[in-house]
């Protein structure tokens, strides 16, 4: 308010003023805070003014903010439009059916100059009797990060302390980023990379529906990270461009709903029961969702870990 009558803007009616503080929660990727970034607030009313001020409307609506958020995505989005135009033709290869062994659907968030956006990374896994432990192939070719390799290394001491207790681990095992041509930095992909080696051990097929993004400790906790609200818009689009079925969706750390701020086209499609988002708080829940079987023990055979 203080700034619309300092630069002699419009006034907002009601709907603007709550469509402003959800897009400040949004800044600030969390539903109980709101951003004190002034400048992108400020940019957004002046657009919205613009808009109202087209229609000569008295006040500024809820519409006219939804126009001037339409707009500043449009000016932003070429990078992330010409790659989902990738996805759509096959040049990037997504699966969103099916399951397959020993891959998984990742997620991450490229960012540009005032805009960020996230997209799926196809991880795969091949893996071999021996003693070479978990090679990370982005490691290998220097196209890894520090963050990322500690947070293999992690997934290694997970391996070694859930199927090692008895004897040393015998195991060699490939993870790579397919199509992946960038540094690979972060730990959110550490769940992902676990359930995709789970599955290549235990041959044990992944819904290649459903998107994974979490990272974890040694014992398997899963723990929250960054961008949660541009991965699940990211994995929708695609899942978009090749046709929703009603079974998709994303796998979120519990600690991360609390980030959810979504677009209002994915909180639709969510209530529609077109899409999904599910919560987990430890690995045997994700590779339960994952390939339908009871995670279980070592000792039960029937089970993703006595498989493994």
């Amino acid at each position: 308010a203080t700034d619309a009558r300092e630069r002699g803007l419009r006034p907002l009616n009601r709907e603007a003023v709550a469509m402003m503080i959800e897009f400040a929660q949004r800044l600030a990727s969390d539903q109980g805070k709101i951003a004190t970034r002034l400048a992108p607030l400020s940019d957004l009313l002046a657009e919205a003014n613009f808009w109202a001020e087209q229609e000569q409307a008295e006040v500024v609506t809820g519409a006219h903010l939804a126009q001037a958020l339409e707009q500043k995505e449009y000016r932003s989005q070429l990078i992330h439009d010409r790659l989902f135009d990738f996805i759509a033709r096959g040049d990037l290869r997504v699966d969103t059916d099916g399951a397959v062994v020993g891959q998984i659907n990742g997620l991450a968030v490229l960012d540009t100059a005032d805009y960020s956006f996230g997209r799926p990374s196809r991880i795969t896994c091949r893996v071999t009797p021996g003693r070479a432990g978990v090679i990370n192939l982005d490691r290998e070719a220097q196209l890894a990060g520090s963050i990322h390799t500690k947070a293999v290394l992690i997934l290694t001491g997970y391996l070694a302390g859930t199927y090692a207790a008895k004897a040393p681990l015998s195991l060699s095992a490939s993870l790579s980023f397919e199509q992946s041509y960038d540094v690979v930095e972060g730990d959110s992909a550490s769940c992902a990379e676990v359930y995709v080696i789970l599955s290549a051990l235990s041959g044990l097929p992944l819904r290649q529906d459903i998107a994974v993004t979490g990272s974890m400790d040694q014992y398997g906790t899963i723990q929250p990270i960054g961008g949660v609200n541009q991965k699940i818009e990211g994995f929708y689009t695609t899942c978009k461009l090749k046709g929703l079925t009603g079974c998709q969706g994303v796998m979120i750390p519990t600690q991360n709903v609390k980030n959810l701020m979504l677009k209002p086209e994915v909180v639709e499609a969510v209530e529609a029961g077109q899409f999904h988002v599910w919560a987990v708080s430890h690995t045997d829940q994700g590779i339960e969702l994952l390939t339908g079987v009871r995670a279980g023990s070592p000792d039960e055979p029937d089970t993703v870990h006595g498989l493994v």
